[in-house]
């Protein structure tokens, strides 16, 4: 536990306390009595109201939706499976800032919808849960996939042949078995939509506004920090609220499974109930996912005299007002090497942690469990100024060096590799590690012949969503990039701030660029996954 509590004391907390600080505290005395005056204006009440009650909605919706698609992938074999998995995938790298513009184009005036049928979804609700629903479906179908693809089918399979009907038998066996992995889940989709910015602000328009578009708003426009760092707080015990109900209801159903190869589950489609999911999942997944990337794909070759490349070669040239220092298209290489280093610190920090919360008890840990959470549903922009205000003098000036991006990107990466490693580790029966120890193993021996086979397939998926989250991380690297490296979301974020036709297709480009490094990366990953994981169980 060292590593992670040091990394999150440093990197975490002391920002977003300093932060705090400077709002609340003037003149060295404690101004707690504006946190009455702030909650009793109905205007942040009304805020506070509708964070809670769309991000509920949000969560139960993206389940709905993406549950039915996690046991496509777990259960299914069929051709073109590990395109499709990166395919959902490529929405959870996006910048929210994109997700936004993506449903603007989509359901927006002069969208698609309202070419074609006059229909125009923005500026209300069902825009906004919509497009939440299209960013988290990854979480869902990568996070419970994982988890029951290498659920033995045969222990559901025996309490049919005991009489259950296929419904009891799933209800009874492997429904509490998925549960750890369902609410880690909606957990996260839960702070995801919670903390919500850019799509509330694009889809929204001036009538909705969470807490996280209201901190934005009062630290940049207004430059109320006490009122910041006020709403700060409010959402930092919300969160903590949240992790802590978690936590509680979690641990209880946690138990050791019988687990397989991922291989041995996964069958063709059989039946007309079984094709017709298969269908359903694919139908939903053509609407909600490829026809919005199709959008963008579009608008990133519509040129006002048709279809080209124009957009794409201007990537190449200088920007001629001098607000990017290197071409635009410098911007993937930056990108791809913060989100690898992201990736290798979440991965030591969040896979430390994990194997911490298995080994140990006590209120201590289970401290610890929340606290690695709570990145998800602290403003980024309180942790991106907390950042520029602690991090600017010795030992720990790290202003002008690169390594800030790729931490500030790892501490949204760590929460993704614990709650995918987790319910997997504690899944494993102990009674291996002791038989191994029994054999003579050492500790280390047994990690590496018990457990690291069984976790592996639930690292490289870990992998996975920390390289995705590192490579679409805005919120945070807008404020510490430096002009002479800008990674892809920061540089689609200032195109699409600036007017001009030129711009805007530049930043479509960039983000059909984005999606297709996003791809690419997940696709060389789920063959890897594939090979590592074949003939190992």
């Amino acid at each position: 536990m060292v590593a992670p509590v040091a990394f999150f004391a440093l990197f975490f907390a002391w920002p977003v306390v300093s932060i705090v600080e400077r709002g609340l505290r003037v003149d060295g005395v404690w101004q707690f009595g504006r946190f009455g005056e702030t909650l009793s204006r109905p205007e942040i009440l009304d805020v506070l109201w509708f964070t809670l009650w769309q991000a509920l909605a949000s969560t139960g919706l993206t389940l709905l939706i993406a549950l039915p698609g996690a046991y496509v992938f777990a259960r299914f074999e069929f051709r073109g499976k590990g395109l499709l998995r990166a395919v959902v995938t490529v929405p959870f790298v996006m910048p929210t800032v994109m997700v936004g513009t993506a449903f603007l184009a989509l359901v927006g005036r002069g969208g698609l919808l309202d070419e074609l049928w006059g229909v125009r979804l923005d500026t209300t609700v069902w825009a906004i849960l919509i497009a939440h629903v299209f960013f988290n479906y990854a979480v869902v179908v990568r996070t419970v996939g994982g988890l029951w693809a290498q659920l033995d089918p045969r222990q559901e399979e025996a309490a049919r042949v005991l009489g259950a009907s296929r419904w009891r038998a799933w209800r009874t066996v492997t429904l509490p078995a998925l549960a750890p992995s369902v609410a880690a889940a909606a957990l996260m989709v839960f702070l995801f939509t919670a903390s919500s910015f850019a799509v509330v602000q694009i889809l929204g328009g001036s009538t909705y506004s969470t807490l996280e578009t209201e901190i934005y708003r009062q630290t940049v426009v207004r430059f109320d920090l006490t009122t910041a760092a006020v709403l700060t707080m409010v959402q930092f015990a919300a969160v903590g609220v949240v992790l802590a109900v978690h936590a509680r209801t979690v641990r209880r159903r946690e138990t050791a499974l019988r687990m397989t190869a991922p291989e041995e589950t996964a069958r063709r489609p059989r039946g007309v109930g079984q094709w017709a999911l298969f269908a359903a999942v694919l139908l939903s997944v053509a609407l909600l996912i490829v026809l919005p990337l199709g959008v963008l794909v579009e608008r990133s070759f519509a040129t006002s005299h048709g279809y080209g490349l124009d957009y794409y070669r201007a990537l190449r040239t200088p920007d001629p007002s001098g607000t990017f220092l290197v071409p635009l298209l410098d911007t993937i290489g930056n990108s791809l090497r913060y989100a690898v280093v992201a990736t290798l610190i979440a991965l030591a920090i969040g896979g430390l942690a994990a194997a911490a919360l298995t080994r140990r008890a006590g209120r201590l840990v289970r401290g610890f469990d929340a606290l690695l959470m709570l990145p998800l549903g602290v403003s980024a922009v309180t942790v991106g100024f907390g950042f520029l205000i602690t991090l600017d003098e010795p030992p720990f000036d790290l202003r002008a060096s690169w390594i800030l991006v790729p931490l500030a990107q790892a501490l949204v990466g760590v929460p993704f590799v614990v709650r995918t490693m987790l319910p997997v580790l504690r899944a494993v029966d102990e009674r291996l590690r002791e038989a191994a120890a029994v054999l003579g193993a050492s500790p280390w021996r047994a990690w590496r012949e018990v457990d690291l086979p069984l976790v592996r397939r639930a690292l490289l998926i870990a992998a996975g969503f920390a390289f995705a989250v590192s490579l679409g991380e805005f919120g945070a690297t807008v404020f510490i990039a430096r002009p002479d490296s800008p990674t892809l979301p920061v540089a689609v974020a200032r195109l699409l701030g600036r007017p001009g036709e030129l711009n805007y297709g530049q930043a479509m480009a960039l983000s059909t660029i984005l999606m297709v490094v996003c791809a690419v990366s997940l696709l060389l990953l789920e063959r890897l996954r594939i090979e590592r994981t074949s003939g190992e169980f």
